[in-house]
């Protein structure tokens, strides 16, 4: 890269994107890197502020932004992303598939620190959609040293900063607890609310139970949605610690790991989760909260439980930083603090 002034930059080749704002009107490239400049383009250069210039020269020991952009983008990337456009040494990593983001923090945050290159990205464990924006980088110089883009090549080794883990089919059972339910004292408001939510993933209900607090009542509907055919268990109802609420015995009868009953989320303290069997078949325990808080601990869990994670206790514990919703008037989840 050469600096010189403009007008004496006929025929050269322009080494960086030139931008435009005409404010309400345009902001975007007036001319773009690669450009071979002509007499007629001085005038527009000096209009735009541009008394000198970068035109490219050769170096064996430098990259253009562009060019180091590209390599800042296959350190991020894995299988179920592509890139944006590369201009201005900034590329966008985006969702080519629905799932699970999962972040390697570390990573990211050693890259960062190398200087001359940027990567700012979505909080990990979130769904994100098809078409999302995942990341976006940014090579800092216009052009900078090789030496530095294979620093960052070996801080990942191979091990992208990023993956998408794809959502899979899952069959739910769920199971209504609470003597009020059973005998019909009032309506099951519950259910709906569950179902509702796994609306937003590819789950089939094989099952519905309705059970009294009795806890053997409750083992037994628990096997009949297991014999269903579901690999995946949601019990609502019964989950405080009142003398009649028995459900979190209830799973601890049936299953062969509790990973959690309680968890540090606002709402969600009374949540539960355990894992039945070889297939890790996860049984969930859902407190009251779940049904009438727009928000709770089961929308931070469901989507990892739907990409297939085993969660451990060491997972759960994780949530208290971000765990306290704020009950905004509007909602605005995922698109604030709350589990992050």
């Amino acid at each position: 890269m050469k600096l010189m002034k403009t007008e004496d930059a006929v025929g050269q080749v322009l080494c960086h994107d030139v931008t435009q704002i005409i404010r309400g009107v345009k902001k975007g490239p007036a001319f773009r890197k690669g450009h071979i400049i002509t007499e007629q383009d001085i005038p527009v250069l000096l209009s735009l502020g541009k008394d000198n210039i970068y035109i490219w020269e050769m170096d064996g020991d430098k990259l253009h932004e562009n060019e180091a952009a590209m390599i800042l983008y296959d350190i991020c990337r894995s299988e179920g992303m592509r890139p944006s456009e590369i201009k201005e040494g900034k590329v966008e990593v985006i969702a080519a598939r629905d799932g699970l983001l999962k972040v390697n923090g570390v990573l990211l945050n050693r890259i960062n620190a190398l200087g001359g290159m940027m990567i700012a990205s979505r909080h990990g464990n979130f769904a994100v959609r098809t078409g999302d924006v995942i990341a976006g980088t940014r090579i800092i110089p216009l052009v900078i040293e090789k030496e530095k883009m294979e620093q960052a090549r070996a801080v990942t080794e191979g091990v992208p900063l990023f993956r998408i883990l794809p959502f899979r089919h899952r069959k739910a059972g769920i199971l209504a607890t609470g003597n009020e339910v059973y005998h019909h004292r009032i309506e099951d408001t519950f259910t709906p609310v569950i179902e509702e939510k796994l609306a937003e993933f590819d789950v089939e209900i094989t099952g519905r139970e309705v059970s009294s607090d009795d806890p053997e009542m409750e083992i037994a509907c628990i096997r009949r949605l297991l014999d269903k055919g579901a690999d995946m268990i949601l019990c609502t109802g019964g989950m405080s610690v009142d003398p009649d609420d028995r459900t979190p015995f209830a799973i601890r009868s049936v299953a062969d790991e509790v990973v959690t009953y309680g968890a540090p989320v606002l709402p969600g303290a009374m949540f539960m989760l355990a894992y039945l069997g070889k297939e890790h078949i996860p049984v969930m325990g859902l407190p009251g909260c779940v049904m009438y808080a727009k928000r709770t601990v089961f929308d931070l869990v469901l989507p990892r439980i739907m990409a297939g994670e085993v969660l451990k206790k060491t997972d759960i514990d994780a949530l208290g930083q971000g765990g306290l919703c704020l009950n905004c008037s509007v909602c605005v989840f995922p698109n604030c603090g709350f589990g992050k």
